[in-house]
């Protein structure tokens, strides 16, 4: 059994004596990970300006609106 799991695992798992098979990882990593944060960075400005886009198209209705039923009423 113990042959088993050692084999599956390995499969899985590999750790080198040379350590320096580690580098070309780490700097994959390093750039998927700043490859990250800039479209995440990007994602939350963009969605800023959206949420600003439609907040004053909001305001701009409620004020039509608002201008619309003023003179409903003052025609009655």
């Amino acid at each position: 059994m113990d042959f088993l799991y050692n084999g599956i695992l390995g499969l899985f798992l590999y750790f080198p004596e040379d350590k320096s098979e580690y580098i070309p990882a780490a700097i994959t990593s390093v750039i998927f990970l700043i490859a990250a944060i800039f479209t995440m960075r990007f994602i939350i400005r963009y969605s800023r300006k959206e949420a600003l886009k439609t907040k004053e198209l909001e305001e701009e209705v409620t004020r039509r609106n608002r201008a619309h039923h003023d003179k409903e009423m003052k025609r009655l």
